[in-house]
């Protein structure tokens, strides 16, 4: 830190020049994140004070909160859900898997609690592991990488608290079987938690259907991320249990502020977030979003044709706006894009594949220059595709 000052005209300046050194969107493939919408950005500059760790000094802030469980539960069959937001799919995760921990009685399991959770899940849950002290058991996927149901009855034990299924894995964006293990979860009187911070905000708004949420009886938590396809600011998830109960699990005592509880892994929480996430959520509506996730799903098939073209096809057929793309090498390929076309693309582990993730911000024109540059990079390998 300096003695004295920079001038505001030195900040803006050195700020610039940070700015300059990001990556610009228009090339990145690879992020389950987009440029917020404006309407969002602009209700996030309006509250950028309010501090939701002590809400009861922001009242019309918590409201909007209260206001944002109501709606997302309503979109996932259950009005009167529980739940708070959080800073995104991470601590949602933590969070859910706490409570479970929190509520399971400690005399039904023997030794070290466990959770089933798909090969496929996040690695968030291995944080969880390892914060929480509780054995992780993967379970393996099938043909269309979706966790197979055999895999996760035959890892559940008297020591399980519960389960975990994806709605719209990362690598892959597929949706597990949640109305299977949702029965499983019933039979063996455990949780189950929904990572649907991508497809949250995806699945309710296409033409297929998916049985992922609340109107599955099993289903005891979801998360779900508006700074994703919700188009609000980072940082914004939402935690959202079925039982207030489950809420209570994470209960602590906070005697120096204006609330007397806490439910919530962080103390200092963004209004910010709160009032952006409630303006876009009621700016957009149910229609909005349909728009928004048919527009991706349209780039996401004319990406597809586009690279049918070049001999270059999908692992699996897309079930959202994620593809995952059989090319030679796929690390060097990747490595290549990037270094040469300045493309951000990423990579599966298992199958190794090519990883493009078709948000908000792409457009055809993008599709278009990045099928050329592929085009380009791959005949260069002059290896069979």
């Amino acid at each position: 830190m300096n003695e004295t000052g920079l001038s505001g005209e030195e900040i803006r300046s050195f700020l610039e020049a940070s700015k300059g050194q990001d990556l610009k969107y228009e090339r990145v493939l690879s992020s389950m994140c987009t440029y917020p919408h404006r309407v969002a950005v602009e209700a996030h500059m309006g509250f950028i004070e309010s501090n939701m760790g002590d809400f009861g000094l922001f009242k019309g802030t918590y409201d909007l909160e209260k206001q944002v469980i109501g709606s997302l539960g309503q979109l996932l069959h259950l009005p009167n859900a529980s739940g708070y937001m959080t800073t995104g799919g991470t601590e949602s995760n933590i969070q859910a898997i706490r409570s479970m921990r929190n509520l399971s009685t400690p005399g039904a399991w023997c030794e070290r609690p466990n959770i089933v959770v798909p090969d496929s899940a996040h690695f968030s849950f291995d944080k969880v592991s390892d914060i929480l002290d509780i054995e992780l058991r993967k379970a393996s996927l099938d043909a269309n990488l979706k966790v197979s149901v055999k895999s996760v009855e035959a890892l559940i034990d008297k020591n399980t608290i519960g389960l975990v299924a994806i709605a719209g894995s990362t690598e892959f964006g597929q949706v597990d079987p949640i109305e299977r293990l949702s029965e499983i979860a019933l039979h063996n009187d455990i949780f189950l938690h929904v990572d649907a911070a991508f497809g949250g905000f995806v699945l309710p708004f296409i033409d297929d259907i998916h049985e992922f949420d609340f109107k599955l009886a099993g289903v005891s938590s979801i998360a779900i991320d508006p700074h994703k396809m919700g188009l609000s600011t980072i940082p914004s998830g939402v935690l959202l249990f079925r039982d207030s109960e489950q809420l209570e699990g994470l209960k602590a005592d906070t005697p120096y502020l204006t609330v007397s509880t806490q439910y919530t892994l962080t103390g200092t929480r963004s209004g910010a977030s709160v009032a952006a996430t409630w303006a876009i959520i009621n700016y957009l509506g149910k229609e909005g979003y349909r728009k928004t996730v048919s527009g991706c799903m349209e780039l996401t098939f004319y990406l597809l044709q586009e690279l049918e073209r070049i001999g270059v096809y999908p692992w699996i057929e897309p079930v959202m706006n994620v593809v995952a793309l059989k090319v030679p090498e796929p690390d060097l390929v990747r490595s290549r894009l990037a270094k040469e076309f300045n493309w951000q693309v990423s990579i599966t582990q298992n199958p190794h594949c090519l990883r493009l993730v078709i948000m908000p911000h792409v457009t055809a024109g993008m599709i278009d220059s990045f099928v050329r540059d592929l085009n380009e990079v791959l005949m260069s390998l002059n290896v069979p595709i």
